[in-house]
């Protein structure tokens, strides 16, 4: 098996293409994040999905 996440003591396995694959898809969503979150969901001690929740921020609107 590959190199393992640690999360809260619990052991997270991957191999070599999963880390590959997961590390691809964070370092994606990273760059284009401005303001929000990236999650990982859990199943069974497995990574199974990446959400991104993006905030847009708009500009005030001073005349009122």
């Amino acid at each position: 098996m590959g190199k393992a996440f640690f999360v809260k003591r619990r052991r997270i396995k991957l191999n070599a293409i999963e880390r590959e694959e997961l590390i691809t898809h964070l370092e994606k969503m990273l760059v284009s994040l401005q303001f929000g979150s990236i999650t990982l969901v859990v199943q069974d001690g497995k990574i199974v999905q990446i959400e991104k929740n993006e905030k847009v921020r708009l500009k005030q609107n001073k005349i009122r």
